[in-house]
């Protein structure tokens, strides 16, 4: 992504926080990550997150989806003989859809990004909306969308190691 592309989408996504009632300092406001995953479809398949805390025992975030972007799927894989990360996601703002392992819904209400369908392969529905939660377990695959206006949703976790998060999508650097 170009730097005119990073800075306007932290923009956009602190705009967001902001109409939630979220206060970020100057810092965190600086500190906003993008990510498109490396596909370049930031507004189909992306993700916009601040982290607060992260340390060896918990982990705290506030994650950003625009209308329709999708995280893709993927899970958190156990590390040194620590089982993978388990998250709780608390809905703030908007509508969230997210999908784990178990009974698949059909139809479902997320629409898949094009030309990604065959990287999506857990349809089990979960709704969320503001102040709904769901606790993922770790090394559950899972993927999640946000709803026509977007969503906010706050993530609490045990340490967080993306750089170790496995996609079903081989074509995702993270």
């Amino acid at each position: 992504m170009r730097p005119s592309e990073i800075r306007q989408a932290q923009e956009r996504t602190a705009e967001l926080l902001a109409t939630a009632g979220i206060v970020l300092t100057d810092e965190e406001r600086a500190d906003i990550e993008v990510a498109d995953f490396g596909l370049g479809q930031l507004e189909t398949q992306g993700l916009e997150l601040i982290t607060y805390t992260n340390t060896d025992r918990y982990c705290a975030k506030d994650l950003v989806l625009f209308p329709g972007q999708t995280c893709p799927e993927h899970l958190h894989p156990p590390i040194d003989g620590q089982p993978g990360k388990m998250e709780t996601f608390r809905c703030r703002r908007g509508r969230v859809l997210l999908y784990v392992e178990g009974e698949p819904a059909s139809p479902i209400k997320a629409k898949i990004p094009a030309g990604s369908e065959p990287y999506y392969t857990v349809f089990h529905e979960i709704e969320l909306l503001p102040g709904q939660q769901y606790t993922i377990l770790p090394g559950v695959k899972h993927w999640f969308q946000g709803g026509e206006e977007g969503a906010i949703v706050s993530e609490f976790s045990s340490t967080s190691r993306d750089e170790f998060d496995v996609f079903t999508d081989s074509n995702i650097v993270r």
